[in-house]
C-alpha cells in the first residue's frame, strides 16, 4: 500500500468520525448505530 492511499485512507476515516460524532443520540438510532460503534464503523470493521 503506499502512502498516498494511506493518507486517503485516514483521511476518509477521520471525515467519518467526524460526521458520526455530530449526530445525536436520535439520529444515531435512527440508522441502527450508537456511539459505541462509530470507531469501528469509521473504520470499516463494523458488523450488524
Amino acid at each position: 500500500m503506499n502512502i498516498a492511499k494511506k493518507i486517503a485512507d485516514f483521511a476518509r476515516y477521520q471525515r467519518t468520525l467526524r460526521e458520526l460524532n455530530n449526530l445525536d443520540n436520535r439520529q444515531l438510532h435512527d440508522l441502527g448505530i450508537t456511539k459505541g460503534d462509530i470507531k469501528s464503523i469509521a473504520r470499516g470493521t463494523y458488523v450488524a
